[in-house]
C-alpha cells in the first residue's frame, strides 16, 4: 500500500488553476521531493494531502483512509512543518513542545523530540531568542511530537545559512533509520539530490516529470560538458571528429565540448592534441544535474 495515494487532484482559485489534475503515489518510507517555482502548485498540493486545504475534485488517500471521509484519521498520522510557522515568542522551547503534544491523544516525550532535532539544550529557552536555524529546528520538532507515520516538510531550509542547512538536512535524513516516509518541498537542487529518493517535479499546476534524480537526468538530459585550454591553440575544426561530440566552442583561450560520451570524447581530445603538438590543460567535466533537468522541462528557474 503507498503512503499517499493522489488521483486527478485539482483546485482552482477564479481562472487560475494552482493544481491540475494530477496523479502521484508516495511510498512508505521513502523521502520524496516535490520541486517547482513559485506559483507551480508545490504548497497548495501539500496542504491538500494534509487535509488543510479542500480539493475541486481528486481523490487522496493516506494509509489507505479516505482523507475526505476520515480526515481526523489522516491528521493523527501525520505531522507537518508549514512553510512559516508562528510561535509564542514569551514560552520556552520546552513548553512550546509541550503545547503541542497536548493536541495529540499519543504523543512521543519531550526529551525524545528535543533529541531527534538537536535542540536539548535550548530547552529552557524563550522561542524569541532562538537562531533562525533553531527556529527551523522547532519547527520541525512541532511536526515529530505525534510520532506521524509520515512527515511534510515545505521548504524547511529557506533563508538559512549553509551550516544550519546542513543540519537540518541531516535531521532529515535520520527519519529513514525510524521508517518514516517524507515529503519535502524544496527550491534547492542540491537539497532534493541529496535527500530525495524520488522527485515530482511541477510547473503550473502539473506534475511535469517524475523519477529518482538519476533516473530523471538520464532521461531528459543527456549531454554532458567539458572545458580546457590548448597550448599551443588548435583551430575548433581540428576537435570536430572526437568521438561523442556534438558541439565543440571556443572563447578567449578556452574550449568547451558538448559530449553524449564524456569518456570517449575525454580521451579524445588529448588524442587530437597529441597528434597536432598541443597539450590540454585545466580540464573540467560538468555532468548534467537535476538543474539542467529542471531548466530544459520549464525554461525557468527554480526561484523565477
Amino acid at each position: 500500500m503507498p503512503a499517499i495515494s493522489v488521483r486527478g487532484l485539482s483546485k482552482a482559485y477564479g481562472d487560475t488553476k494552482a493544481v491540475d489534475d494530477i496523479s502521484l503515489e508516495v511510498q512508505q518510507d521513502e523521502i520524496f521531493g516535490i520541486l517547482g517555482p513559485n506559483g507551480a502548485g508545490k504548497t497548495t498540493t501539500l496542504e491538500m494531502i494534509e487535509t488543510l486545504r479542500e480539493p475541486d475534485s481528486g481523490e487522496i488517500r493516506v494509509m489507505g483512509f479516505d482523507s475526505a471521509k476520515d480526515p481526523r484519521a489522516v491528521k493523527e498520522i501525520l505531522g507537518v512543518q508549514l512553510q512559516t510557522t508562528v510561535f509564542f515568542d514569551h514560552l520556552t522551547v520546552r513548553e512550546t513542545i509541550d503545547l503541542f503534544a497536548s493536541f495529540y491523544t499519543e504523543s512521543l516525550s519531550r526529551d525524545e523530540v528535543l533529541d531527534l532535532v538537536g535542540l536539548t539544550d535550548k530547552a529552557g529557552s524563550m522561542v524569541e531568542g532562538l537562531s533562525g536555524g533553531q527556529h527551523k529546528r522547532l519547527s520541525i520538532a512541532l511536526a515529530l511530537v505525534n510520532d506521524p507515520r509520515i512527515v511534510f516538510l515545505d521548504e524547511p531550509t529557506t533563508g538559512l545559512d549553509p551550516q544550519a542547512r546542513r543540519r537540518v538536512w541531516e535531521i532529515i535524513e535520520s527519519f529513514r533509520q525510524q521508517q518514516k516516509t517524507v515529503v519535502i518541498t524544496t527550491h534547492y537542487i542540491e537539497e532534493a539530490e541529496r535527500l530525495c529518493d524520488r522527485v515530482a517535479v511541477m510547473d503550473h499546476g502539473r506534475v511535469i516529470a517524475l523519477g529518482s534524480p538519476s533516473e530523471l537526468i538520464s532521461m531528459h538530459i543527456s549531454e554532458s560538458s567539458i572545458s580546457f585550454t590548448l597550448t599551443p591553440p588548435l583551430d575548433e575544426s581540428v576537435l570536430d571528429g572526437i568521438p561523442g561530440a556534438v558541439e565543440v566552442s571556443s572563447r578567449n583561450g578556452e574550449y568547451l565540448l558538448t559530449t553524449t560520451n564524456a569518456k570517449e570524447s575525454l580521451i579524445g581530445i588529448f588524442k587530437v592534441a597529441y597528434e597536432n603538438g598541443s597539450v590540454p590543460e585545466e580540464v573540467q567535466m560538468k555532468k548534467a544535474t537535476l538543474e539542467d533537468v529542471f531548466l530544459k522541462l520549464t525554461g525557468r528557474s527554480l526561484r523565477e
